[in-house]
């Protein structure tokens, strides 16, 4: 998938919650590559994202967004994508080219992860039923990206990030 020229890359999509973020760091560490999370660059570069959503709407986001991803992907890691970024479809043709792992989890276990977050598509009277109708929406796009999938609904996230490290070397 690259050669050794190529930065090592890896990309991790899956719905808000998931475990992207705390698990790329520990993948990142473990591969000795830098990890970025685009909806952090994006808030960098931006403002918040439920004021982006709010001023401008979600198709001007996923605009923000591409672009983002591209950026990141040209210098490699491990790059964590926001939960709606596989919605675009430039973005998913982007990831095409690159090793991607979707991790997945369940909405038993997602609840109390999602209580209290500030994350604009979840706002409403039930948090978790928006999870679940937006994660149902998205799972054929994170399966049409991912060449691998890690359940991280009950499983330490050492143990995932590990997996996912021994999956990536394979890859090379």
């Amino acid at each position: 998938m690259t050669s050794e020229a190529d930065p090592l890359t890896l990309v991790l999509v899956g719905p808000m919650a998931a475990g992207k973020t705390s698990i790329g760091r520990r993948v990142a560490r473990r591969l000795r590559v830098p990890f970025i999370d685009t909806d952090k660059r994006i808030v960098a570069e931006h403002g918040p994202i439920p004021a982006i959503f709010a001023e401008h709407g979600e198709a001007h986001f996923r605009v923000l967004e591409r672009a983002a991803v591209a950026a990141a992907l040209d210098g490699g890691g491990v790059i964590s994508l926001g939960g709606g970024a596989v919605t675009d479809a430039g973005t998913r043709e982007l990831l095409r080219q690159h090793p991607v792992v979707f991790l997945t989890v369940s909405a038993d276990s997602v609840a109390d992860r999602i209580r209290g977050g500030n994350r604009p598509l979840l706002a409403g009277d039930d948090p978790l039923e928006n999870w679940k109708r937006i994660f149902d929406e998205r799972r054929a796009w994170y399966d049409e990206v991912a060449g691998k999938t890690f359940d991280t609904s009950r499983r330490p996230m050492q143990k995932i990030a590990d997996e996912i490290v021994a999956w990536r070397r394979e890859q090379r």
